[in-house]
């Protein structure tokens, strides 16, 4: 069982964040960490591997710089090795570029099945796994709570707002997981020693076979125009109940038209 689990690398989210003064995009400079939510998917990953009585688990990631701290964390956690694409003409990618970029890795590596994240902490769109899988060409399911694989098929339960859906669908397949899927594991101090000497293959655009058309911030679809502090939280209205509370309540319900 050969699994590929998407990893994205992002700033610490114990650090204030900054935002480039022109085109107001996240800046992603200096160490980056494991986006929490792929913690779910590496584990996921290590669990299913483990099931299956043999097999690997290779990381899969897009950053600036060669940046791999993230990546090590992931490693010492247990998975076998790593793929980083890494190129200056990806700078300012939207979630399509990123997902053109990371099936185009993944296609190299022929894994048996791709985990993802639901969606990043840092982005928040949610998206990209899929367009990965549509550009495979293979089977995506979305927002999944148990995983497992019976003879060569994928049996998911697909979180939804009234519970939760049956899913099978065959290999290889794209799956994002939700928090709580399962309980990420610690890095063990042997795991992080392990983890220096595990190997990280980076490549660029030209190692894919891809050029910069349609990526990085000349190819972005979508663009920030302007970013503006949030409005302060006003502060509430303090109804006292003289026996008519609940009327008051009523109207300000029916002045908002949620009655």
């Amino acid at each position: 069982m050969h699994v590929a689990v998407c990893v994205k690398q992002i700033p610490d989210t114990a650090v204030p964040f900054v935002l480039d003064p022109e085109d107001h995009t996240l800046v992603r400079e200096g160490k980056l960490i494991m986006d929490d939510s792929d913690a779910y998917g590496v584990e996921m990953g290590l669990q299913l591997v483990e099931a299956a009585g043999g097999g690997e688990v290779t990381l899969v990631s897009m950053a600036p710089n060669g940046e791999t701290s993230g990546l090590r964390n992931a490693l010492a956690i247990g998975a076998a090795k790593a793929v980083l694409v890494s190129d200056a003409a990806l700078a300012g990618s939207d979630a399509l570029g990123t997902a053109k970029v990371l099936a185009a890795a993944i296609r190299r590596l022929e894994p048996d099945l791709v985990l993802a994240g639901t969606e990043s902490t840092d982005g928040y769109t949610g998206t990209t796994p899929v367009q990965v899988a549509e550009l495979l060409g293979w089977p995506a399911v979305s927002f999944a709570k148990h995983v497992e694989i019976s003879e060569g098929v994928l049996r998911v339960r697909r979180q939804t707002e009234a519970g939760y859906d049956e899913v099978t669908c065959p290999l290889p397949a794209v799956v994002t997981v939700t928090a709580g899927v399962v309980e990420p594991r610690y890095p063990s101090f042997k795991g992080i020693m392990a983890a220096k000497s595990k190997p990280i293959e980076e490549l660029t655009l030209n190692d894919l076979g891809m050029d910069a058309s349609g990526l990085g911030s000349s190819g972005a679809r979508q663009r920030v125009i302007s970013v503006e502090a949030a409005e302060a939280r006003k502060a509430g209205e303090i109804v006292v109940d003289e026996g008519d509370a609940h009327e008051r309540i009523i109207s300000y319900l029916e002045q908002l038209k949620i009655l």
